[in-house]
């Protein structure tokens, strides 16, 4: 038969006042509920907590360090490459057991996320970048045009909604998630602030120095007299050949645009990045079947973002500029 419960610390100290009212360990224990063993070893002081029960672990203390080692070594290697060098160190164990123990010790197998490779020069001009931001307020960041491009399939490869369905219906048409060998995609570039977004601009082809400056002419133009009317802004793009271009840098400087510094390979810093991936989910439950109801799925979801949302985006600014300090440079959360 098996061990019962301990009691809890409240039964014990209504142990305690009952005992001390003239109650009898019988009352008490009528009266609790529990064995009256449990309340006389209790009152005894002979009370202690349950022994631990089970198969004892088959490794050791400082084995499992040499597995902890082992893991911190290569976050990549799989259970079979943990039990090889385990085994190596003088540990034989299975695979099961391997798998327990980086559990034990907080460990998950997860998909891995994906961001831009730094190079320590990369990495030390964010740094001076970010510090040189790091006073900005949130309304500084407000006069900020931000803006980029984005790359839209038809086809989301693994993304999107799982399917409920019954056995059986494996194959059923509404239970399938289409896919082409070479699935449609658009590029879109469009530009937001604290106040909303502006106009999107379906992008033909390769991005010149010469077509991204149609682009600024017909669509950014446009975004800062919608979003800033005719008060001053600062316009931020990326580092791409197009932007950095000196016919484009001219560009500006014939147009009396202030143009935001900016470091190399940081999507994090570019809040607009958030706004993209607010579109592509919504794209999942459009299920578009031609191109054309695949841009207009597009403005559809862009035009519906609201302006509170950019502005939290923008707030966002001063935490993205100290995650980037904290961080020594390397890639952000955001």
């Amino acid at each position: 038969m098996g061990k019962t419960a301990d009691l809890t610390a409240v039964q014990k100290a209504i142990i305690d006042t009952l005992k001390q009212e003239g109650k009898t360990q019988k009352e008490i224990s009528e009266r609790k509920g529990c064995s009256q063993s449990a309340v006389s070893r209790h009152l005894s002081g002979k009370s202690v907590g349950r022994k631990m029960c089970g198969r004892k672990h088959c490794t050791t203390r400082r084995g499992d360090r040499t597995l902890r080692k082992i893991v911190e070594k290569g976050r990549f290697q799989t259970l079979g490459d943990l039990r090889q060098q385990w085994t190596e160190s003088g540990v034989e164990t299975s695979r099961a057991t391997v798998h327990r123990r980086v559990q034990e010790m907080g460990y998950r197998c997860r998909i891995p996320q994906v961001k831009p490779l730094l190079n320590q020069k990369q990495r030390q001009k964010r740094m001076t970048w970010a510090t040189e931001k790091q006073h900005w307020t949130v309304a500084q960041w407000s006069k900020v045009l931000f803006s980029d491009e984005s790359k839209f399939c038809m086809s989301f490869g693994n993304q999107g909604a799982r399917v409920w369905r019954k056995t059986g219906e494996k194959e059923m048409p509404k239970c399938l998630k289409s896919s082409v060998k070479y699935p449609q995609s658009v590029m879109v570039w469009g530009a937001m602030s604290a106040a909303g977004v502006g106009p999107l601009c379906f992008i033909k082809g390769r991005v010149n120095a010469a077509s991204y400056q149609e682009i600024l002419e017909h669509f950014m133009l446009p975004s800062a007299e919608k979003l800033y009317g005719d008060e001053d802004f600062i316009f931020q793009h990326d580092l791409a050949p197009a932007h950095s271009a000196k016919t484009t840098g001219k560009w500006f400087t014939d147009h009396g645009i202030t143009v935001l510094n900016w470091p190399a390979n940081s999507p994090d810093l570019n809040p607009i990045e958030n706004l993209w991936d607010i579109v592509k989910r919504k794209l999942r439950d459009a299920r578009p079947n031609t191109l054309h109801e695949f841009k207009a799925a597009i403005e559809a979801s862009w035009a519906s973002i609201r302006p509170q949302q950019c502005h939290r985006l923008i707030a966002s600014m001063p935490r993205r500029i100290e995650a980037v300090i904290s961080a020594k440079g390397f890639p952000t959360k955001y």
